[in-house]
C-alpha cells in the first residue's frame, strides 16, 4: 500500500507544476475567453458619443423651418427669350424642413407674368378678326410653377468669416408649370393653358440678419421644362423675318428671399 501512494503523491506534484507552466506561458485571461465578448465596444462608445454631440449641437445652433418670401425676375433664352417681355416682378412662397446642418427640404410656389406682341400675320391666326392681315396681337403669358426643393448647403467651417456666414448652398427642384395665354386683342380666340414637368437647379446664399431668426438669401436658378406651346407653329411668320417657328429656350430665375426660421 505504501509503494501506491508514493508514486501517486509524485504524479499530483508533477501535473500542478505543469498546469502553473501553461498558465504562465500563454497567460490566459478569463475576460479574452467570454463569449459574446464585443471587440468594437470601444469603437461603438466614441461613435455613439459623437453622434450625440452632434445631435446636441443641431438643437442648439440648427434651424428646423424656415418661411420663405421671395421676389425677383424670371427671363428666358432662345427664341421664347426673343418673344417674350418679362413683366417683373416675380412672386414666390415656400416652406423648408431642415433634416440637419446640410440638407432641407422644401414645397413652395412661384409666379411670374410675361406678354408677346405679334403684329404681322402668322399661319395659327389668319381667320380670325382680320388676324390674316394684322397678326394675333397682344398676348398676355401667366406661369405658375409649383415645386418640391432640396438644398445642400456647404460646410464652410474652414473657410472664411464672410463665406461662413453666407450659407451658401446648392439646390435642385421637381417643379411642375401651369402656363395660360391670353388673347386680349382677340375676343374670338379663348385662353390657350397647359402644364409640363420640369426640373430646376442652382444655387444660394443666406445672410443671417437675426442669427437662427431671420435672413436675407438670394437664388439663382435655370429652369428646363417642356412647356405646352413649346414647339407651336402657330407664331410663324407668313413672311420671312417675321413670328417664331417655335418658342423654345431654358428659364432663368433671380429671387431675393426673407426667411423666417424656427
Amino acid at each position: 500500500m505504501k509503494k501506491l501512494l508514493f508514486p501517486l503523491f509524485l504524479s499530483l506534484l508533477l501535473l500542478s507544476q505543469t498546469t502553473s507552466y501553461a498558465q504562465g506561458l500563454f497567460d490566459i485571461d478569463d475576460e479574452d475567453m467570454k463569449v459574446g465578448g464585443d471587440i468594437f465596444t470601444d469603437f461603438n462608445e466614441d461613435l455613439d458619443a459623437s453622434h450625440v454631440v452632434e445631435d446636441e449641437r443641431y438643437y442648439r445652433y440648427g434651424r428646423f423651418f424656415s418661411v420663405n418670401i421671395s421676389l425677383g425676375m424670371t427671363a428666358f433664352n432662345g427664341n421664347r427669350g426673343l418673344a417674350y417681355e418679362n413683366e417683373h416682378p416675380s412672386f414666390g412662397f415656400s416652406l423648408l424642413y431642415f433634416q440637419d446642418f446640410k440638407s432641407a427640404f422644401g414645397l413652395g410656389l412661384a409666379f411670374s407674368k410675361h406678354h408677346m406682341f405679334l403684329g404681322d400675320p402668322v399661319e395659327g391666326f389668319q381667320d380670325f378678326n382680320g388676324a390674316d392681315e394684322t397678326g394675333p396681337g397682344f398676348i398676355s403669358i401667366n406661369m405658375l410653377r409649383i415645386y418640391f426643393s432640396y438644398r445642400y448647403y456647404m460646410d464652410t467651417s474652414n473657410l472664411g468669416t464672410a463665406i461662413t456666414y453666407s450659407n451658401p448652398y446648392f439646390i435642385g427642384r421637381i417643379e411642375y408649370w401651369y402656363q395660360t395665354n391670353k388673347y386680349i386683342d382677340q375676343d374670338e380666340i379663348g385662353d390657350a393653358s397647359g402644364g409640363a414637368f420640369g426640373f430646376g437647379f442652382g444655387g444660394g446664399l443666406e445672410f443671417p440678419l437675426k442669427m437662427k431668426e431671420s435672413y436675407l438669401g438670394i437664388e439663382m436658378l435655370m429652369h428646363i421644362a417642356p412647356f405646352f406651346d413649346k414647339y407651336t407653329l402657330l407664331y410663324k411668320g407668313m413672311s420671312p423675318g417675321t413670328g417664331y417657328d417655335d418658342l423654345t429656350g431654358y428659364g432663368f430665375s433671380t429671387m431675393v428671399n426673407y426667411v423666417i426660421n424656427w
